[in-house]
């Protein structure tokens, strides 16, 4: 273990902005935050059982800025959740041969099989969005992206498919805030990739490339939701809250359940329990 001279020697190396701007308060006490939480998530492990049982599919897309608390939200709705039923995809860089593919190709193998749900932190909207703005791709194929992507989506609508898109939108000032609160802290500062400073000197023109991309995705099918992100509890809570209206679900009953006698130890004896070894118990 560190000692804590080293400790803070390591956490001095990050104290590049000591005065972070003020973050707005929450409308929420923590306590008030966790009490709504703790229920939300009661009715997501019901609505789960309900997708299982009755053969639901499900798509969510989470899209928006850098540090607007995409990941924090998607973290809080799997926490009580079984990954079997509900997985979140958050799709890396494609390979050499995925990128002479068909672009919806590769998230097209993410898609959910009956009794499934699918969070994409991420999704096809990185051709609609980082792509462009970065010269990722060519401006053929962004267009030809914004022509097809309303299409696919009414496709996969018509299949059957429940989607739902959000947009998790943060104000210039928060988002800066956030940045320069990764930089300070070593446990979060992974969290800031080149890419996101680039796009942070971007802002404009991703604001531009959004507004295009509502412009030509914001469906009947499947409309885009924007969330107000810049009080993250606020912004988990009501993400939470719409998800659960947007599908009809009931709680499943569970089947009666008795637990059985343990077997008796006949003649098995263990092991002495010095043959094992333990971690050390420093806490």
């Amino acid at each position: 273990m560190a000692s804590e001279t080293e400790a803070d020697a390591t956490a001095s190396e990050f104290e590049e902005f000591p005065e972070l701007p003020p973050k707005r308060p929450s409308r929420l006490s923590r306590r008030a935050y966790e009490r709504e939480l703790k229920l939300l998530q009661q009715e997501l492990a019901r609505l789960q059982r309900w997708i299982r049982h009755n053969g639901l599919k499900v798509v969510v897309i989470f899209e928006g800025r850098d540090a607007a608390g995409k990941g924090s939200t998607i973290k809080r709705i799997m926490e009580r959740l079984n990954h079997r039923v509900v997985r979140v995809v958050a799709l890396g860089t494609p390979s050499d041969r995925e990128k002479t593919q068909w672009w919806f190709q590769r998230y097209v193998e993410e898609l959910p099989a009956a009794g499934e749900m699918v969070i994409f932190d991420r999704s096809w909207y990185n051709r609609g969005l980082v792509e462009p703005v970065m010269g990722f791709c060519t401006e053929e194929e962004y267009e030809e992206f914004l022509r097809s992507c309303p299409e696919f989506e009414r496709m996969l609508v018509r299949s059957g498919i429940i989607l739902i898109k959000y947009w998790f939108s943060v104000s210039d000032e928060e988002q800066e805030r956030r940045f320069r609160s990764r930089i300070a802290d070593p446990a979060r500062r992974w969290k800031l990739s080149p890419m996101d400073l680039e796009a942070r000197a971007r802002w404009v023109d991703f604001s531009r490339a959004k507004d295009t991309l509502f412009a030509h995705t914001d469906i009947k099918q499947a409309p885009w939701y924007v969330v107000d992100a810049d009080d993250k509890r606020a912004a988990r809570l009501n993400c939470i809250a719409h998800l659960l209206s947007q599908i009809p679900y009931e709680a499943v009953p569970w089947e009666h359940v008795e637990l059985p006698e343990r077997e008796s130890a006949g003649g098995y004896v263990r092991p002495p329990m010095s043959d094992q070894t333990f971690v050390p118990e420093l806490y």
